[in-house]
């Protein structure tokens, strides 16, 4: 089996690395393709030594432009190293335009994809990166989800249940893993030389960063929490927004604000872990602050990592000034609602989300799932039907006894279950495609 590995973005490079690690170590043959959607040397290349993974086989460089002109030159790109390297499976990750064009590309030519962090969902279309994550679902082969309800988000939208696997997500398997490196050689807290209680800040989607108005009431809100020392790594983006509107000079004149160049991954994860809140609009932060017990505060309305807000260890305060003030105030003065967010149970596994998905790929390569076929039965139609199961009988059992059947949802009153293997059917109705 040949592997190609699609990564464009800090994330990507962070989640994709335990992934890619094992699938070295197991001398499986595999192609790395960087988009260069990140194309400052703090900003990704600096990731691949810092995660101990060998560097990319190809890079694009892209670089920086508008959505459709830089997804249309990735995909034009990487279409021509896919068909030179003509791998099993192609891999992406996520929710950025590098997965887009990755995603699409290799669908295109008949290759599988196997998408990482699948089935999240915001369900707010502004969002770029929903509109991303839904294009490349529905170009996927295997759908690699971290939780039970990012599978239902799938379930619900046809894909077929055994084409997705629950597997925990790769974020924890990196923590764990860098965050002991970190310990051994990072300097960072040192040279930040920060006394008492530490809130972690991060900003930079354009919804909080372009809009006057709701970026002052963040920043207000950040001038108010004189009680702890917010650091605050500046993204380029946000950098230069601060100073077109006018706050970069009030922000470095605030006694308690520490503002820093962005700072390198095996840093921030030590910063993460000793700090006492982190307030963010990042998606890929709310998976690693609840993996370090870090009390979570997030900068939107919404997120399509809802689980970290019901596991308890994240809440959404949008821009409202008042209410980004009171919730850290609130938690802050009240140990036993930090304790409990603090010790939030982590929804994202224990850190082998990276094997399970190694697993799943050589399992599919085995039965010869991973060849793009047109179905035999196309015309022959699919019906669908509710039925009410009174037997003592698993999914896997039921589906064995009817091999034309697929079990696509399963309701337990007014609970909907996704239908694993090895979920009892007795007394539960099910939602079932027959060919």
């Amino acid at each position: 089996m040949k592997i190609a590995f699609i990564i464009g973005t800090r994330p990507e490079i962070i989640k994709m690395a335990p992934i890619i690690d094992l699938t070295q170590k197991r001398g499986i043959e595999y192609v790395l393709i960087h988009s260069g959607q990140h194309y400052d040397h703090e900003m990704s290349q600096k990731f691949f030594l810092d995660l101990e993974i060998e560097k990319p086989h190809y890079n694009i460089g892209v670089g920086s432009n508008s959505h459709g002109k830089q997804t249309a030159q990735m995909m034009e790109e990487i279409e021509k190293v896919l068909t030179q390297e003509k791998p099993d499976v192609v891999m992406v990750q996520g929710d950025t335009n590098a997965v887009l064009a990755g995603a699409v590309a290799a669908s295109k030519l008949n290759l599988a994809v196997g998408h990482v962090e699948a089935g999240l969902r915001s369900f707010d279309r502004t969002m770029p990166e929903e509109i991303n994550r839904k294009i490349a679902d529905s170009c996927s082969t295997m759908y690699f989800v971290p939780t039970e309800e990012s599978a239902l988000n799938l379930a619900m939208e046809s894909i077929d249940p055994h084409e997705i696997f629950i597997t925990g997500n790769t974020v924890v398997d990196a923590c764990i893993r860098h965050l002991k490196i970190a310990e051994e050689n990072s300097n960072l807290l040192r040279e930040l030389d920060v006394d008492g209680d530490i809130l972690t800040l991060t900003m930079h989607r354009a919804e909080n960063v372009d809009d006057p108005e709701r970026l002052k009431n963040i920043l207000d809100a950040i001038m108010e929490l004189e009680d702890i020392t917010v650091v605050f790594p500046v993204h380029p983006r946000t950098l230069k927004t601060l100073e077109n509107f006018g706050y970069l000079e009030q922000l470095e004149n605030s006694d308690h604000i520490k503002l820093t160049k962005p700072i390198g991954y095996l840093d921030f994860l030590l910063l993460l872990s000793k700090s006492k809140f982190v307030m963010t609009d990042s998606g890929g932060l709310q998976e690693e602050a609840i993996t370090l017990n870090v009390p979570c505060i997030t900068l939107r309305y919404n997120t399509e990592r809802p689980e970290t807000v019901t596991a308890g260890g994240n809440i959404l305060v949008g821009s409202d000034k008042t209410k980004i003030t009171e919730t850290i105030k609130k938690i802050s003065n009240d140990n036993e609602l930090y304790k409990k967010m603090q010790e939030a149970k982590n929804p994202y596994g224990e850190g082998n989300s990276s094997e399970k998905i190694l697993e799943a790929l050589l399992k599919f390569e085995k039965e010869g799932k991973l060849d793009i076929n047109s179905p035999e039965n196309i015309m022959n139609g699919l019906s669908r039907s509710v039925l009410m199961i009174e037997d003592d009988v698993t999914v896997k059992e039921y589906e064995t006894i009817n091999p034309s059947t697929r079990v696509q949802l399963v309701f337990q009153g007014e609970k909907i279950l996704f239908p694993s293997p090895e979920l009892n059917l007795k007394h539960k109705q099910i939602l079932l495609n027959t060919h």
